[in-house]
Parts: structure tokens; sequence; C-alpha cells
């Protein structure tokens, strides 16, 4: 039976009885539980909630939400959630996907999701490398990266998954560590609540092939140092005191030790809802050891829906045509009759 003793949802409603297979310390188990919380926290019925993947082993979440879900075929998983989005609005559609499912063989269904606006809830794993299937390089792994498919190092530059939404003109973004499961909820619960396609990249640990990828911002001794959570309406201040500040230089973006290099009235406010995306893709950009990595809401602007649009020209074009059955439509034009 759903729900606890007030008949509110709870963690354990979105759980199976299916046996979670990951290697012991993924940091997927940490994405599901994150996911599991946070549809308990946002009061979400089970039964009016589809996960979709595609294939890698981020994909293998859908198997354990005790929810409608959808175990696609490679890169098709974006593809498949609109599908799902459009067809039944009322769901809160989530599709979980990987670096290589969702930017390589993908990445055209994920960038024309981002432009269309579909309602969708993509989080992102990027664990920078093809786990599945032992360890290929993926389109995220760093230039010079030596894996099974480059064992002189690859010689491509990698995409950055902010660059790519922002570019696709999207309207959602946010970033988190697999360890950090406070900010992990709080970005899934601001994808859930926004409309439109979210897209949450969560830095993800395979322990496997990649292991400790992410560790110069995932380690607790030096996270404070190396990351900003960037909070609606604060300063951007970081470091194990805020000491300091993210400030605009020209049209450079800086970071300065505040009561030193700036003053704290310099120091940039956090507004994830300017429609100009210009300083979410800086921001989104920063990278280590010059800049500190973002983490939280980056970008969160209201717009249209895909699937509110066309409920919206379909109700028009009912309007103003005379045509509202099979037969009507058979009959509008000239017809002939053969005997």
């Amino acid at each position: 039976m759903l729900g606890g003793k007030d008949m509110a949802f709870e963690a354990k409603d979105y759980k199976n009885d299916q046996y979670v297979r990951w290697c012991p310390g993924c940091g997927d188990y940490a994405v599901l539980s994150a996911m599991h919380r946070t549809m308990a926290d946002l009061g979400l019925n089970p039964n009016d909630v589809a996960v979709i993947s595609g294939i890698g082993c981020s994909s293998r979440l859908t198997y354990y939400m005790n929810t409608y879900g959808f175990h696609t075929i490679h890169g098709r998983a974006t593809a498949v959630a609109t599908g799902v989005k459009v067809a039944n609005p009322k769901l809160s559609v989530w599709q979980v996907t990987g670096d290589g499912d969702c930017l390589a063989i993908g990445g055209n269904h994920f960038i024309h999701a981002i432009r269309r606006n579909v309602d969708l809830n993509i989080l992102l794993l990027n664990n920078k490398i093809y786990g599945m299937t032992k360890g290929q390089y993926s389109p995220t792994s760093e230039r010079g990266y030596i894996s099974k498919s480059s064992p002189f190092g690859t010689i491509e530059d990698p995409f950055i998954p902010a660059e790519l939404v922002l570019g696709a003109r999207g309207n959602f973004f946010a970033r988190a560590l697999d360890v950090d499961m406070s900010l992990l909820q709080e970005v899934m619960k601001s994808s859930a609540l926004h409309k439109g396609t979210s897209v949450v990249e969560i830095l993800q640990n395979c322990v496997i092939f990649t292991n400790g990828i992410h560790s110069y911002y995932s380690d607790k001794e030096s996270r404070l140092e190396h990351t900003i959570h960037l909070k609606q309406g604060e300063k951007m201040l970081f470091g194990k005191e805020n000491e300091k500040g993210l400030y605009l230089d020209g049209f450079e973006l800086k970071v300065g030790v505040v009561g030193k290099d700036i003053p704290l009235e310099s120091v940039l406010v956090h507004d994830a809802t300017c429609k100009d995306n210009t300083l979410h893709m800086k921001l989104s950009m920063m990278q280590g050891p010059d800049m500190p990595l973002a983490l939280g809401v980056i970008r969160s602007v209201d717009a249209p829906t895909y699937e509110q649009c066309l409920e919206e020209q379909i109700k028009e074009v009912q309007s103003k045509t005379p045509i509202r059955t099979l037969r009507d439509f058979l009959y509008s034009r000239e017809t002939w009759e053969i005997h």
C-alpha cells in the first residue's frame, strides 16, 4: 500500500523489489536514492511518474523505480520521453541517461528536445567514460585521456554539457555531485518544479574505469575551495570562510578575495532567472584550477512548453474547422461513387 500513516508518500513508495545491479560504490546508488527522496518530498504519486532511459549503467535506474518506466534503445530515450509527455502531459516524465548515451548517439535528440522545450526532467550522469561497454572514452572525456579505445590518448576535445544546453537555447540547467545528497535533492526538486526541459548534470564516479575522475571537486577536504554553490539572489561567494567571490573585470569573470582584491559590493549576485544567458554560460563553463566549478541551479527561465503550445494549437484549429468526425473529413472535399 502506498503512503505512510498520514497517507503522504515516502521514499520507500518509489522503490520496488528488484535487486539493484551496479558495482559496489557506484555513484548511481546515490542518484537512485535522491530520486526516491525527491519524489516523496514533492508528493508525486508513483502512478503519475514515468522514468525513461536509454542504454548504459545509469539507464538501469528505470528498473529500480516503482513507477511507470521504459528502458529504450541506445540514444533514443529523449525521443521516447518526448512522445510520452506529448501523449500524456499530466505525467511527470524523467529521463535518466549517461554522457555516452545522451551526448554521442543521442546528441541530436537531446539538443532538439531542449530547443522545443518539452517538459522533461533529464538527469545526465556524467562519469566521462562508457562504463557498461567496458571503458571506451566518451564525448566528455578530456583530451589526452587514455582508455580502451584511446590507448595513446584521445585527440578530441570534450563536450561541456552546459555549453550544449545553453547553446540549444535551454531554459534550465543545474549541476551537482553524486556525493552531495542534499544538493542532489535540491536540484532534482527544482528540475521537477520547472516547466520545460530541465537538464541536471550529475558528476558521477565510476569506481571501475574512472575512479576519482571528479575528486578535484568532490573531495571533502577541498570541495569548498574548488566549487561554488550558486543560490538564487545570493552573493557568489565560496571558500572555507566564504572569503572569495566572483566579479566581472570588463567582460571577464574573475575570482577575488573579498576585502583584499575586491569589496563585497563588487561580488556578483546570482540570478538564474535572467533571460540573457551570457553570464549563465560563463558560470557553467568555469573549471579548475583557476576558477571554481559552479554547482546548483545555474539557469531557470520560464517559457512556454512544447506540449502546452501543441495543445493550444489543436484547440484553436478545432474551433475554426467544421470537420468534427472522420466522416466529416471524408466528405469535406469532392467525392465520387464508383459502381
